[in-house]
């Protein structure tokens, strides 16, 4: 997916403010949640989000959702990663 297309399609979902967010290699956040539903586009590098459930590992031009109360942990690339961060209330 490109940037753009991104962008339109958090739009219309209801995503109104829009961040760039940039981590260091190897970054990890312990288990946290957060009060709004978060949509992430990667501009480049790599992070995986794990949740009791699931584990999702993101790349430049993928993008993806957490829900809003999710127990969940964050670890950054060996490269970093820069990606742009949608926040909706729940």
């Amino acid at each position: 997916m490109r940037e753009t297309e991104w962008r339109n399609q958090v739009q219309r979902d209801g995503f109104a403010e829009i961040s760039i967010v940039e981590w260091s290699p190897g970054l990890f956040n312990d288990t946290h949640t957060h009060d709004f539903v978060a949509n992430i586009f990667v501009i480049s590098g790599e992070m995986t989000v794990k949740t009791d459930k699931d584990e999702m590992s993101c790349g430049p031009g993928e993008s993806g959702t957490l829900d809003a109360g999710i127990p969940h942990t964050e670890l950054v690339g060996p490269e970093g990663v820069s990606f742009l961060i949608a926040r909706k209330p729940s």
